[in-house]
């Protein structure tokens, strides 16, 4: 039986153990994309914190692709010498890195991309800023290429593997949702044309990375909207994908526009609370060959030891947590078992647009009253 702190492969990858940082913007790239110092600074402090595996936050793989500012662009070979320097920051700390490749389509914005949006179709929907263009097939079969363009530097460059992401409302997802794809063509309708654009990005990654290299996926089992992406489509994709040789799946939940039920929900205050996607991963656990993290409000180790013990999960998955502690691993492994001490108030995104950087807030806040109340 598989446990937290025992050491796991990937085709290939060798993880120290099963505890995985899971994509996350920072807002600390300069504004063309580039991985900064600080950048490089805070995934060191991460990898020396104990996780397992890093994946990297959202790294658009063209400049449309992009939705937010400080965000990480992998789209040309500019940045060569600072990913190599951010690869291997990581490895002299003993961890691993994966790169999440991503393009934000009608979620993006005009200022963001520098251009009017593109998405599967011309809809109006809560989860995008402004009305995007539908994509050409041509434009379809550029988008496909650069996924593919962005996994091959990502594996020159030295990470240790690329994660698509098919979750959260981007254009992946956008294209398997009936709610943002309304095309008549074949990457509409029927799951297995909405579907059509993931496998062929998949297929291209592959090809050019080849088989002994991993490729992961993060996967929304469901966009908690009407009319949007359900579990049913999911297991579908997720069986089909572990068929064509995805090398593991990390499950996910919802869009910006999914209210209570968003990615990164709030009030995870209780046991109850926590691992708000593990049944759906446990559903797609038992349809795919391939290994499953899975994603959501992970805050206790008694949790996080069950999803693996009791339901099956090869892996798990946190983000805000190890943004207040990065040695969160280290200090679970080492005995202290005691709950995460992030309150999921969601307050480490402001300082990303609007101090150059995520951090927790409420952890600034406990030491700066601290420190009044010492000098006092």
């Amino acid at each position: 039986m598989a446990a937290l702190f025992e050491e796991a492969t990937i085709n290939g990858m060798t993880l120290r153990n099963r505890m995985v940082r899971s994509a996350t913007w920072e807002g600390m790239c300069d504004p063309d994309g580039r991985p900064t110092q600080k950048l490089i600074n805070f995934y060191h402090n991460l990898a020396k914190g104990g996780i397992g595996l890093i994946i990297s936050g959202y790294t658009f793989v063209r400049p449309e692709g992009k939705q937010l500012p400080g965000k990480m662009g992998i789209y040309t070979d500019d940045f060569k010498d600072d990913f190599i320097k951010l690869v291997n920051t990581v490895h002299n700390a003993g961890g691993k890195i994966a790169v999440q490749l991503v393009h934000a389509g009608g979620q993006a914005d005009s200022a963001n991309a520098g251009r009017q949006p593109l998405a599967p179709s011309s809809v109006q929907v809560v989860q995008f800023p402004e009305v995007p263009a539908e994509l050409t097939k041509d434009e379809i079969g550029n988008i496909v290429k650069a996924f593919a363009d962005a996994a091959g530097r990502a594996k020159a460059y030295g990470f240790d593997a690329v994660q698509l992401h098919s979750a959260h409302g981007y254009l992946i997802n956008q294209f398997l949702s009936p709610l943002t794809n309304r095309r008549n063509d074949e990457y509409g309708g029927s799951i297995e044309n909405r579907s059509r654009f993931l496998f062929e990005v998949y297929r291209l990654v592959r090809r050019t990375v080849g088989n002994d290299y991993p490729v992961l996926i993060k996967l929304n089992a469901a966009d908690n909207l009407d009319g949007g992406f359900e579990i049913d489509d999911a297991l579908y994709v997720a069986e089909k994908l572990s068929q064509i040789g995805i090398d593991a799946i990390e499950v996910s939940a919802g869009t910006r526009a999914s209210g209570e039920k968003t990615p990164a929900r709030s009030k995870i205050n209780k046991p109850e609370n926590e691992a708000y996607n593990l049944e759906f991963a446990t559903r797609i656990k038992k349809v795919v060959k391939c290994p499953v993290m899975v994603v959501g409000g992970i805050r206790s180790y008694e949790i996080a030891e069950k999803a693996i013990k009791n339901n099956g999960m090869d892996y798990i998955s946190m983000s805000r947590p190890l943004i207040r502690e990065p040695d969160l691993p280290t200090r679970w492994m080492q005995g202290d078992h005691s709950p995460a001490k992030c309150i999921s108030c969601n307050s480490c995104f402001m300082p990303g647009l609007n101090e150059g950087g995520i951090y927790c807030v409420t952890e600034k806040k406990e030491l700066e009253k601290a420190a009044k109340g010492h000098g006092s």
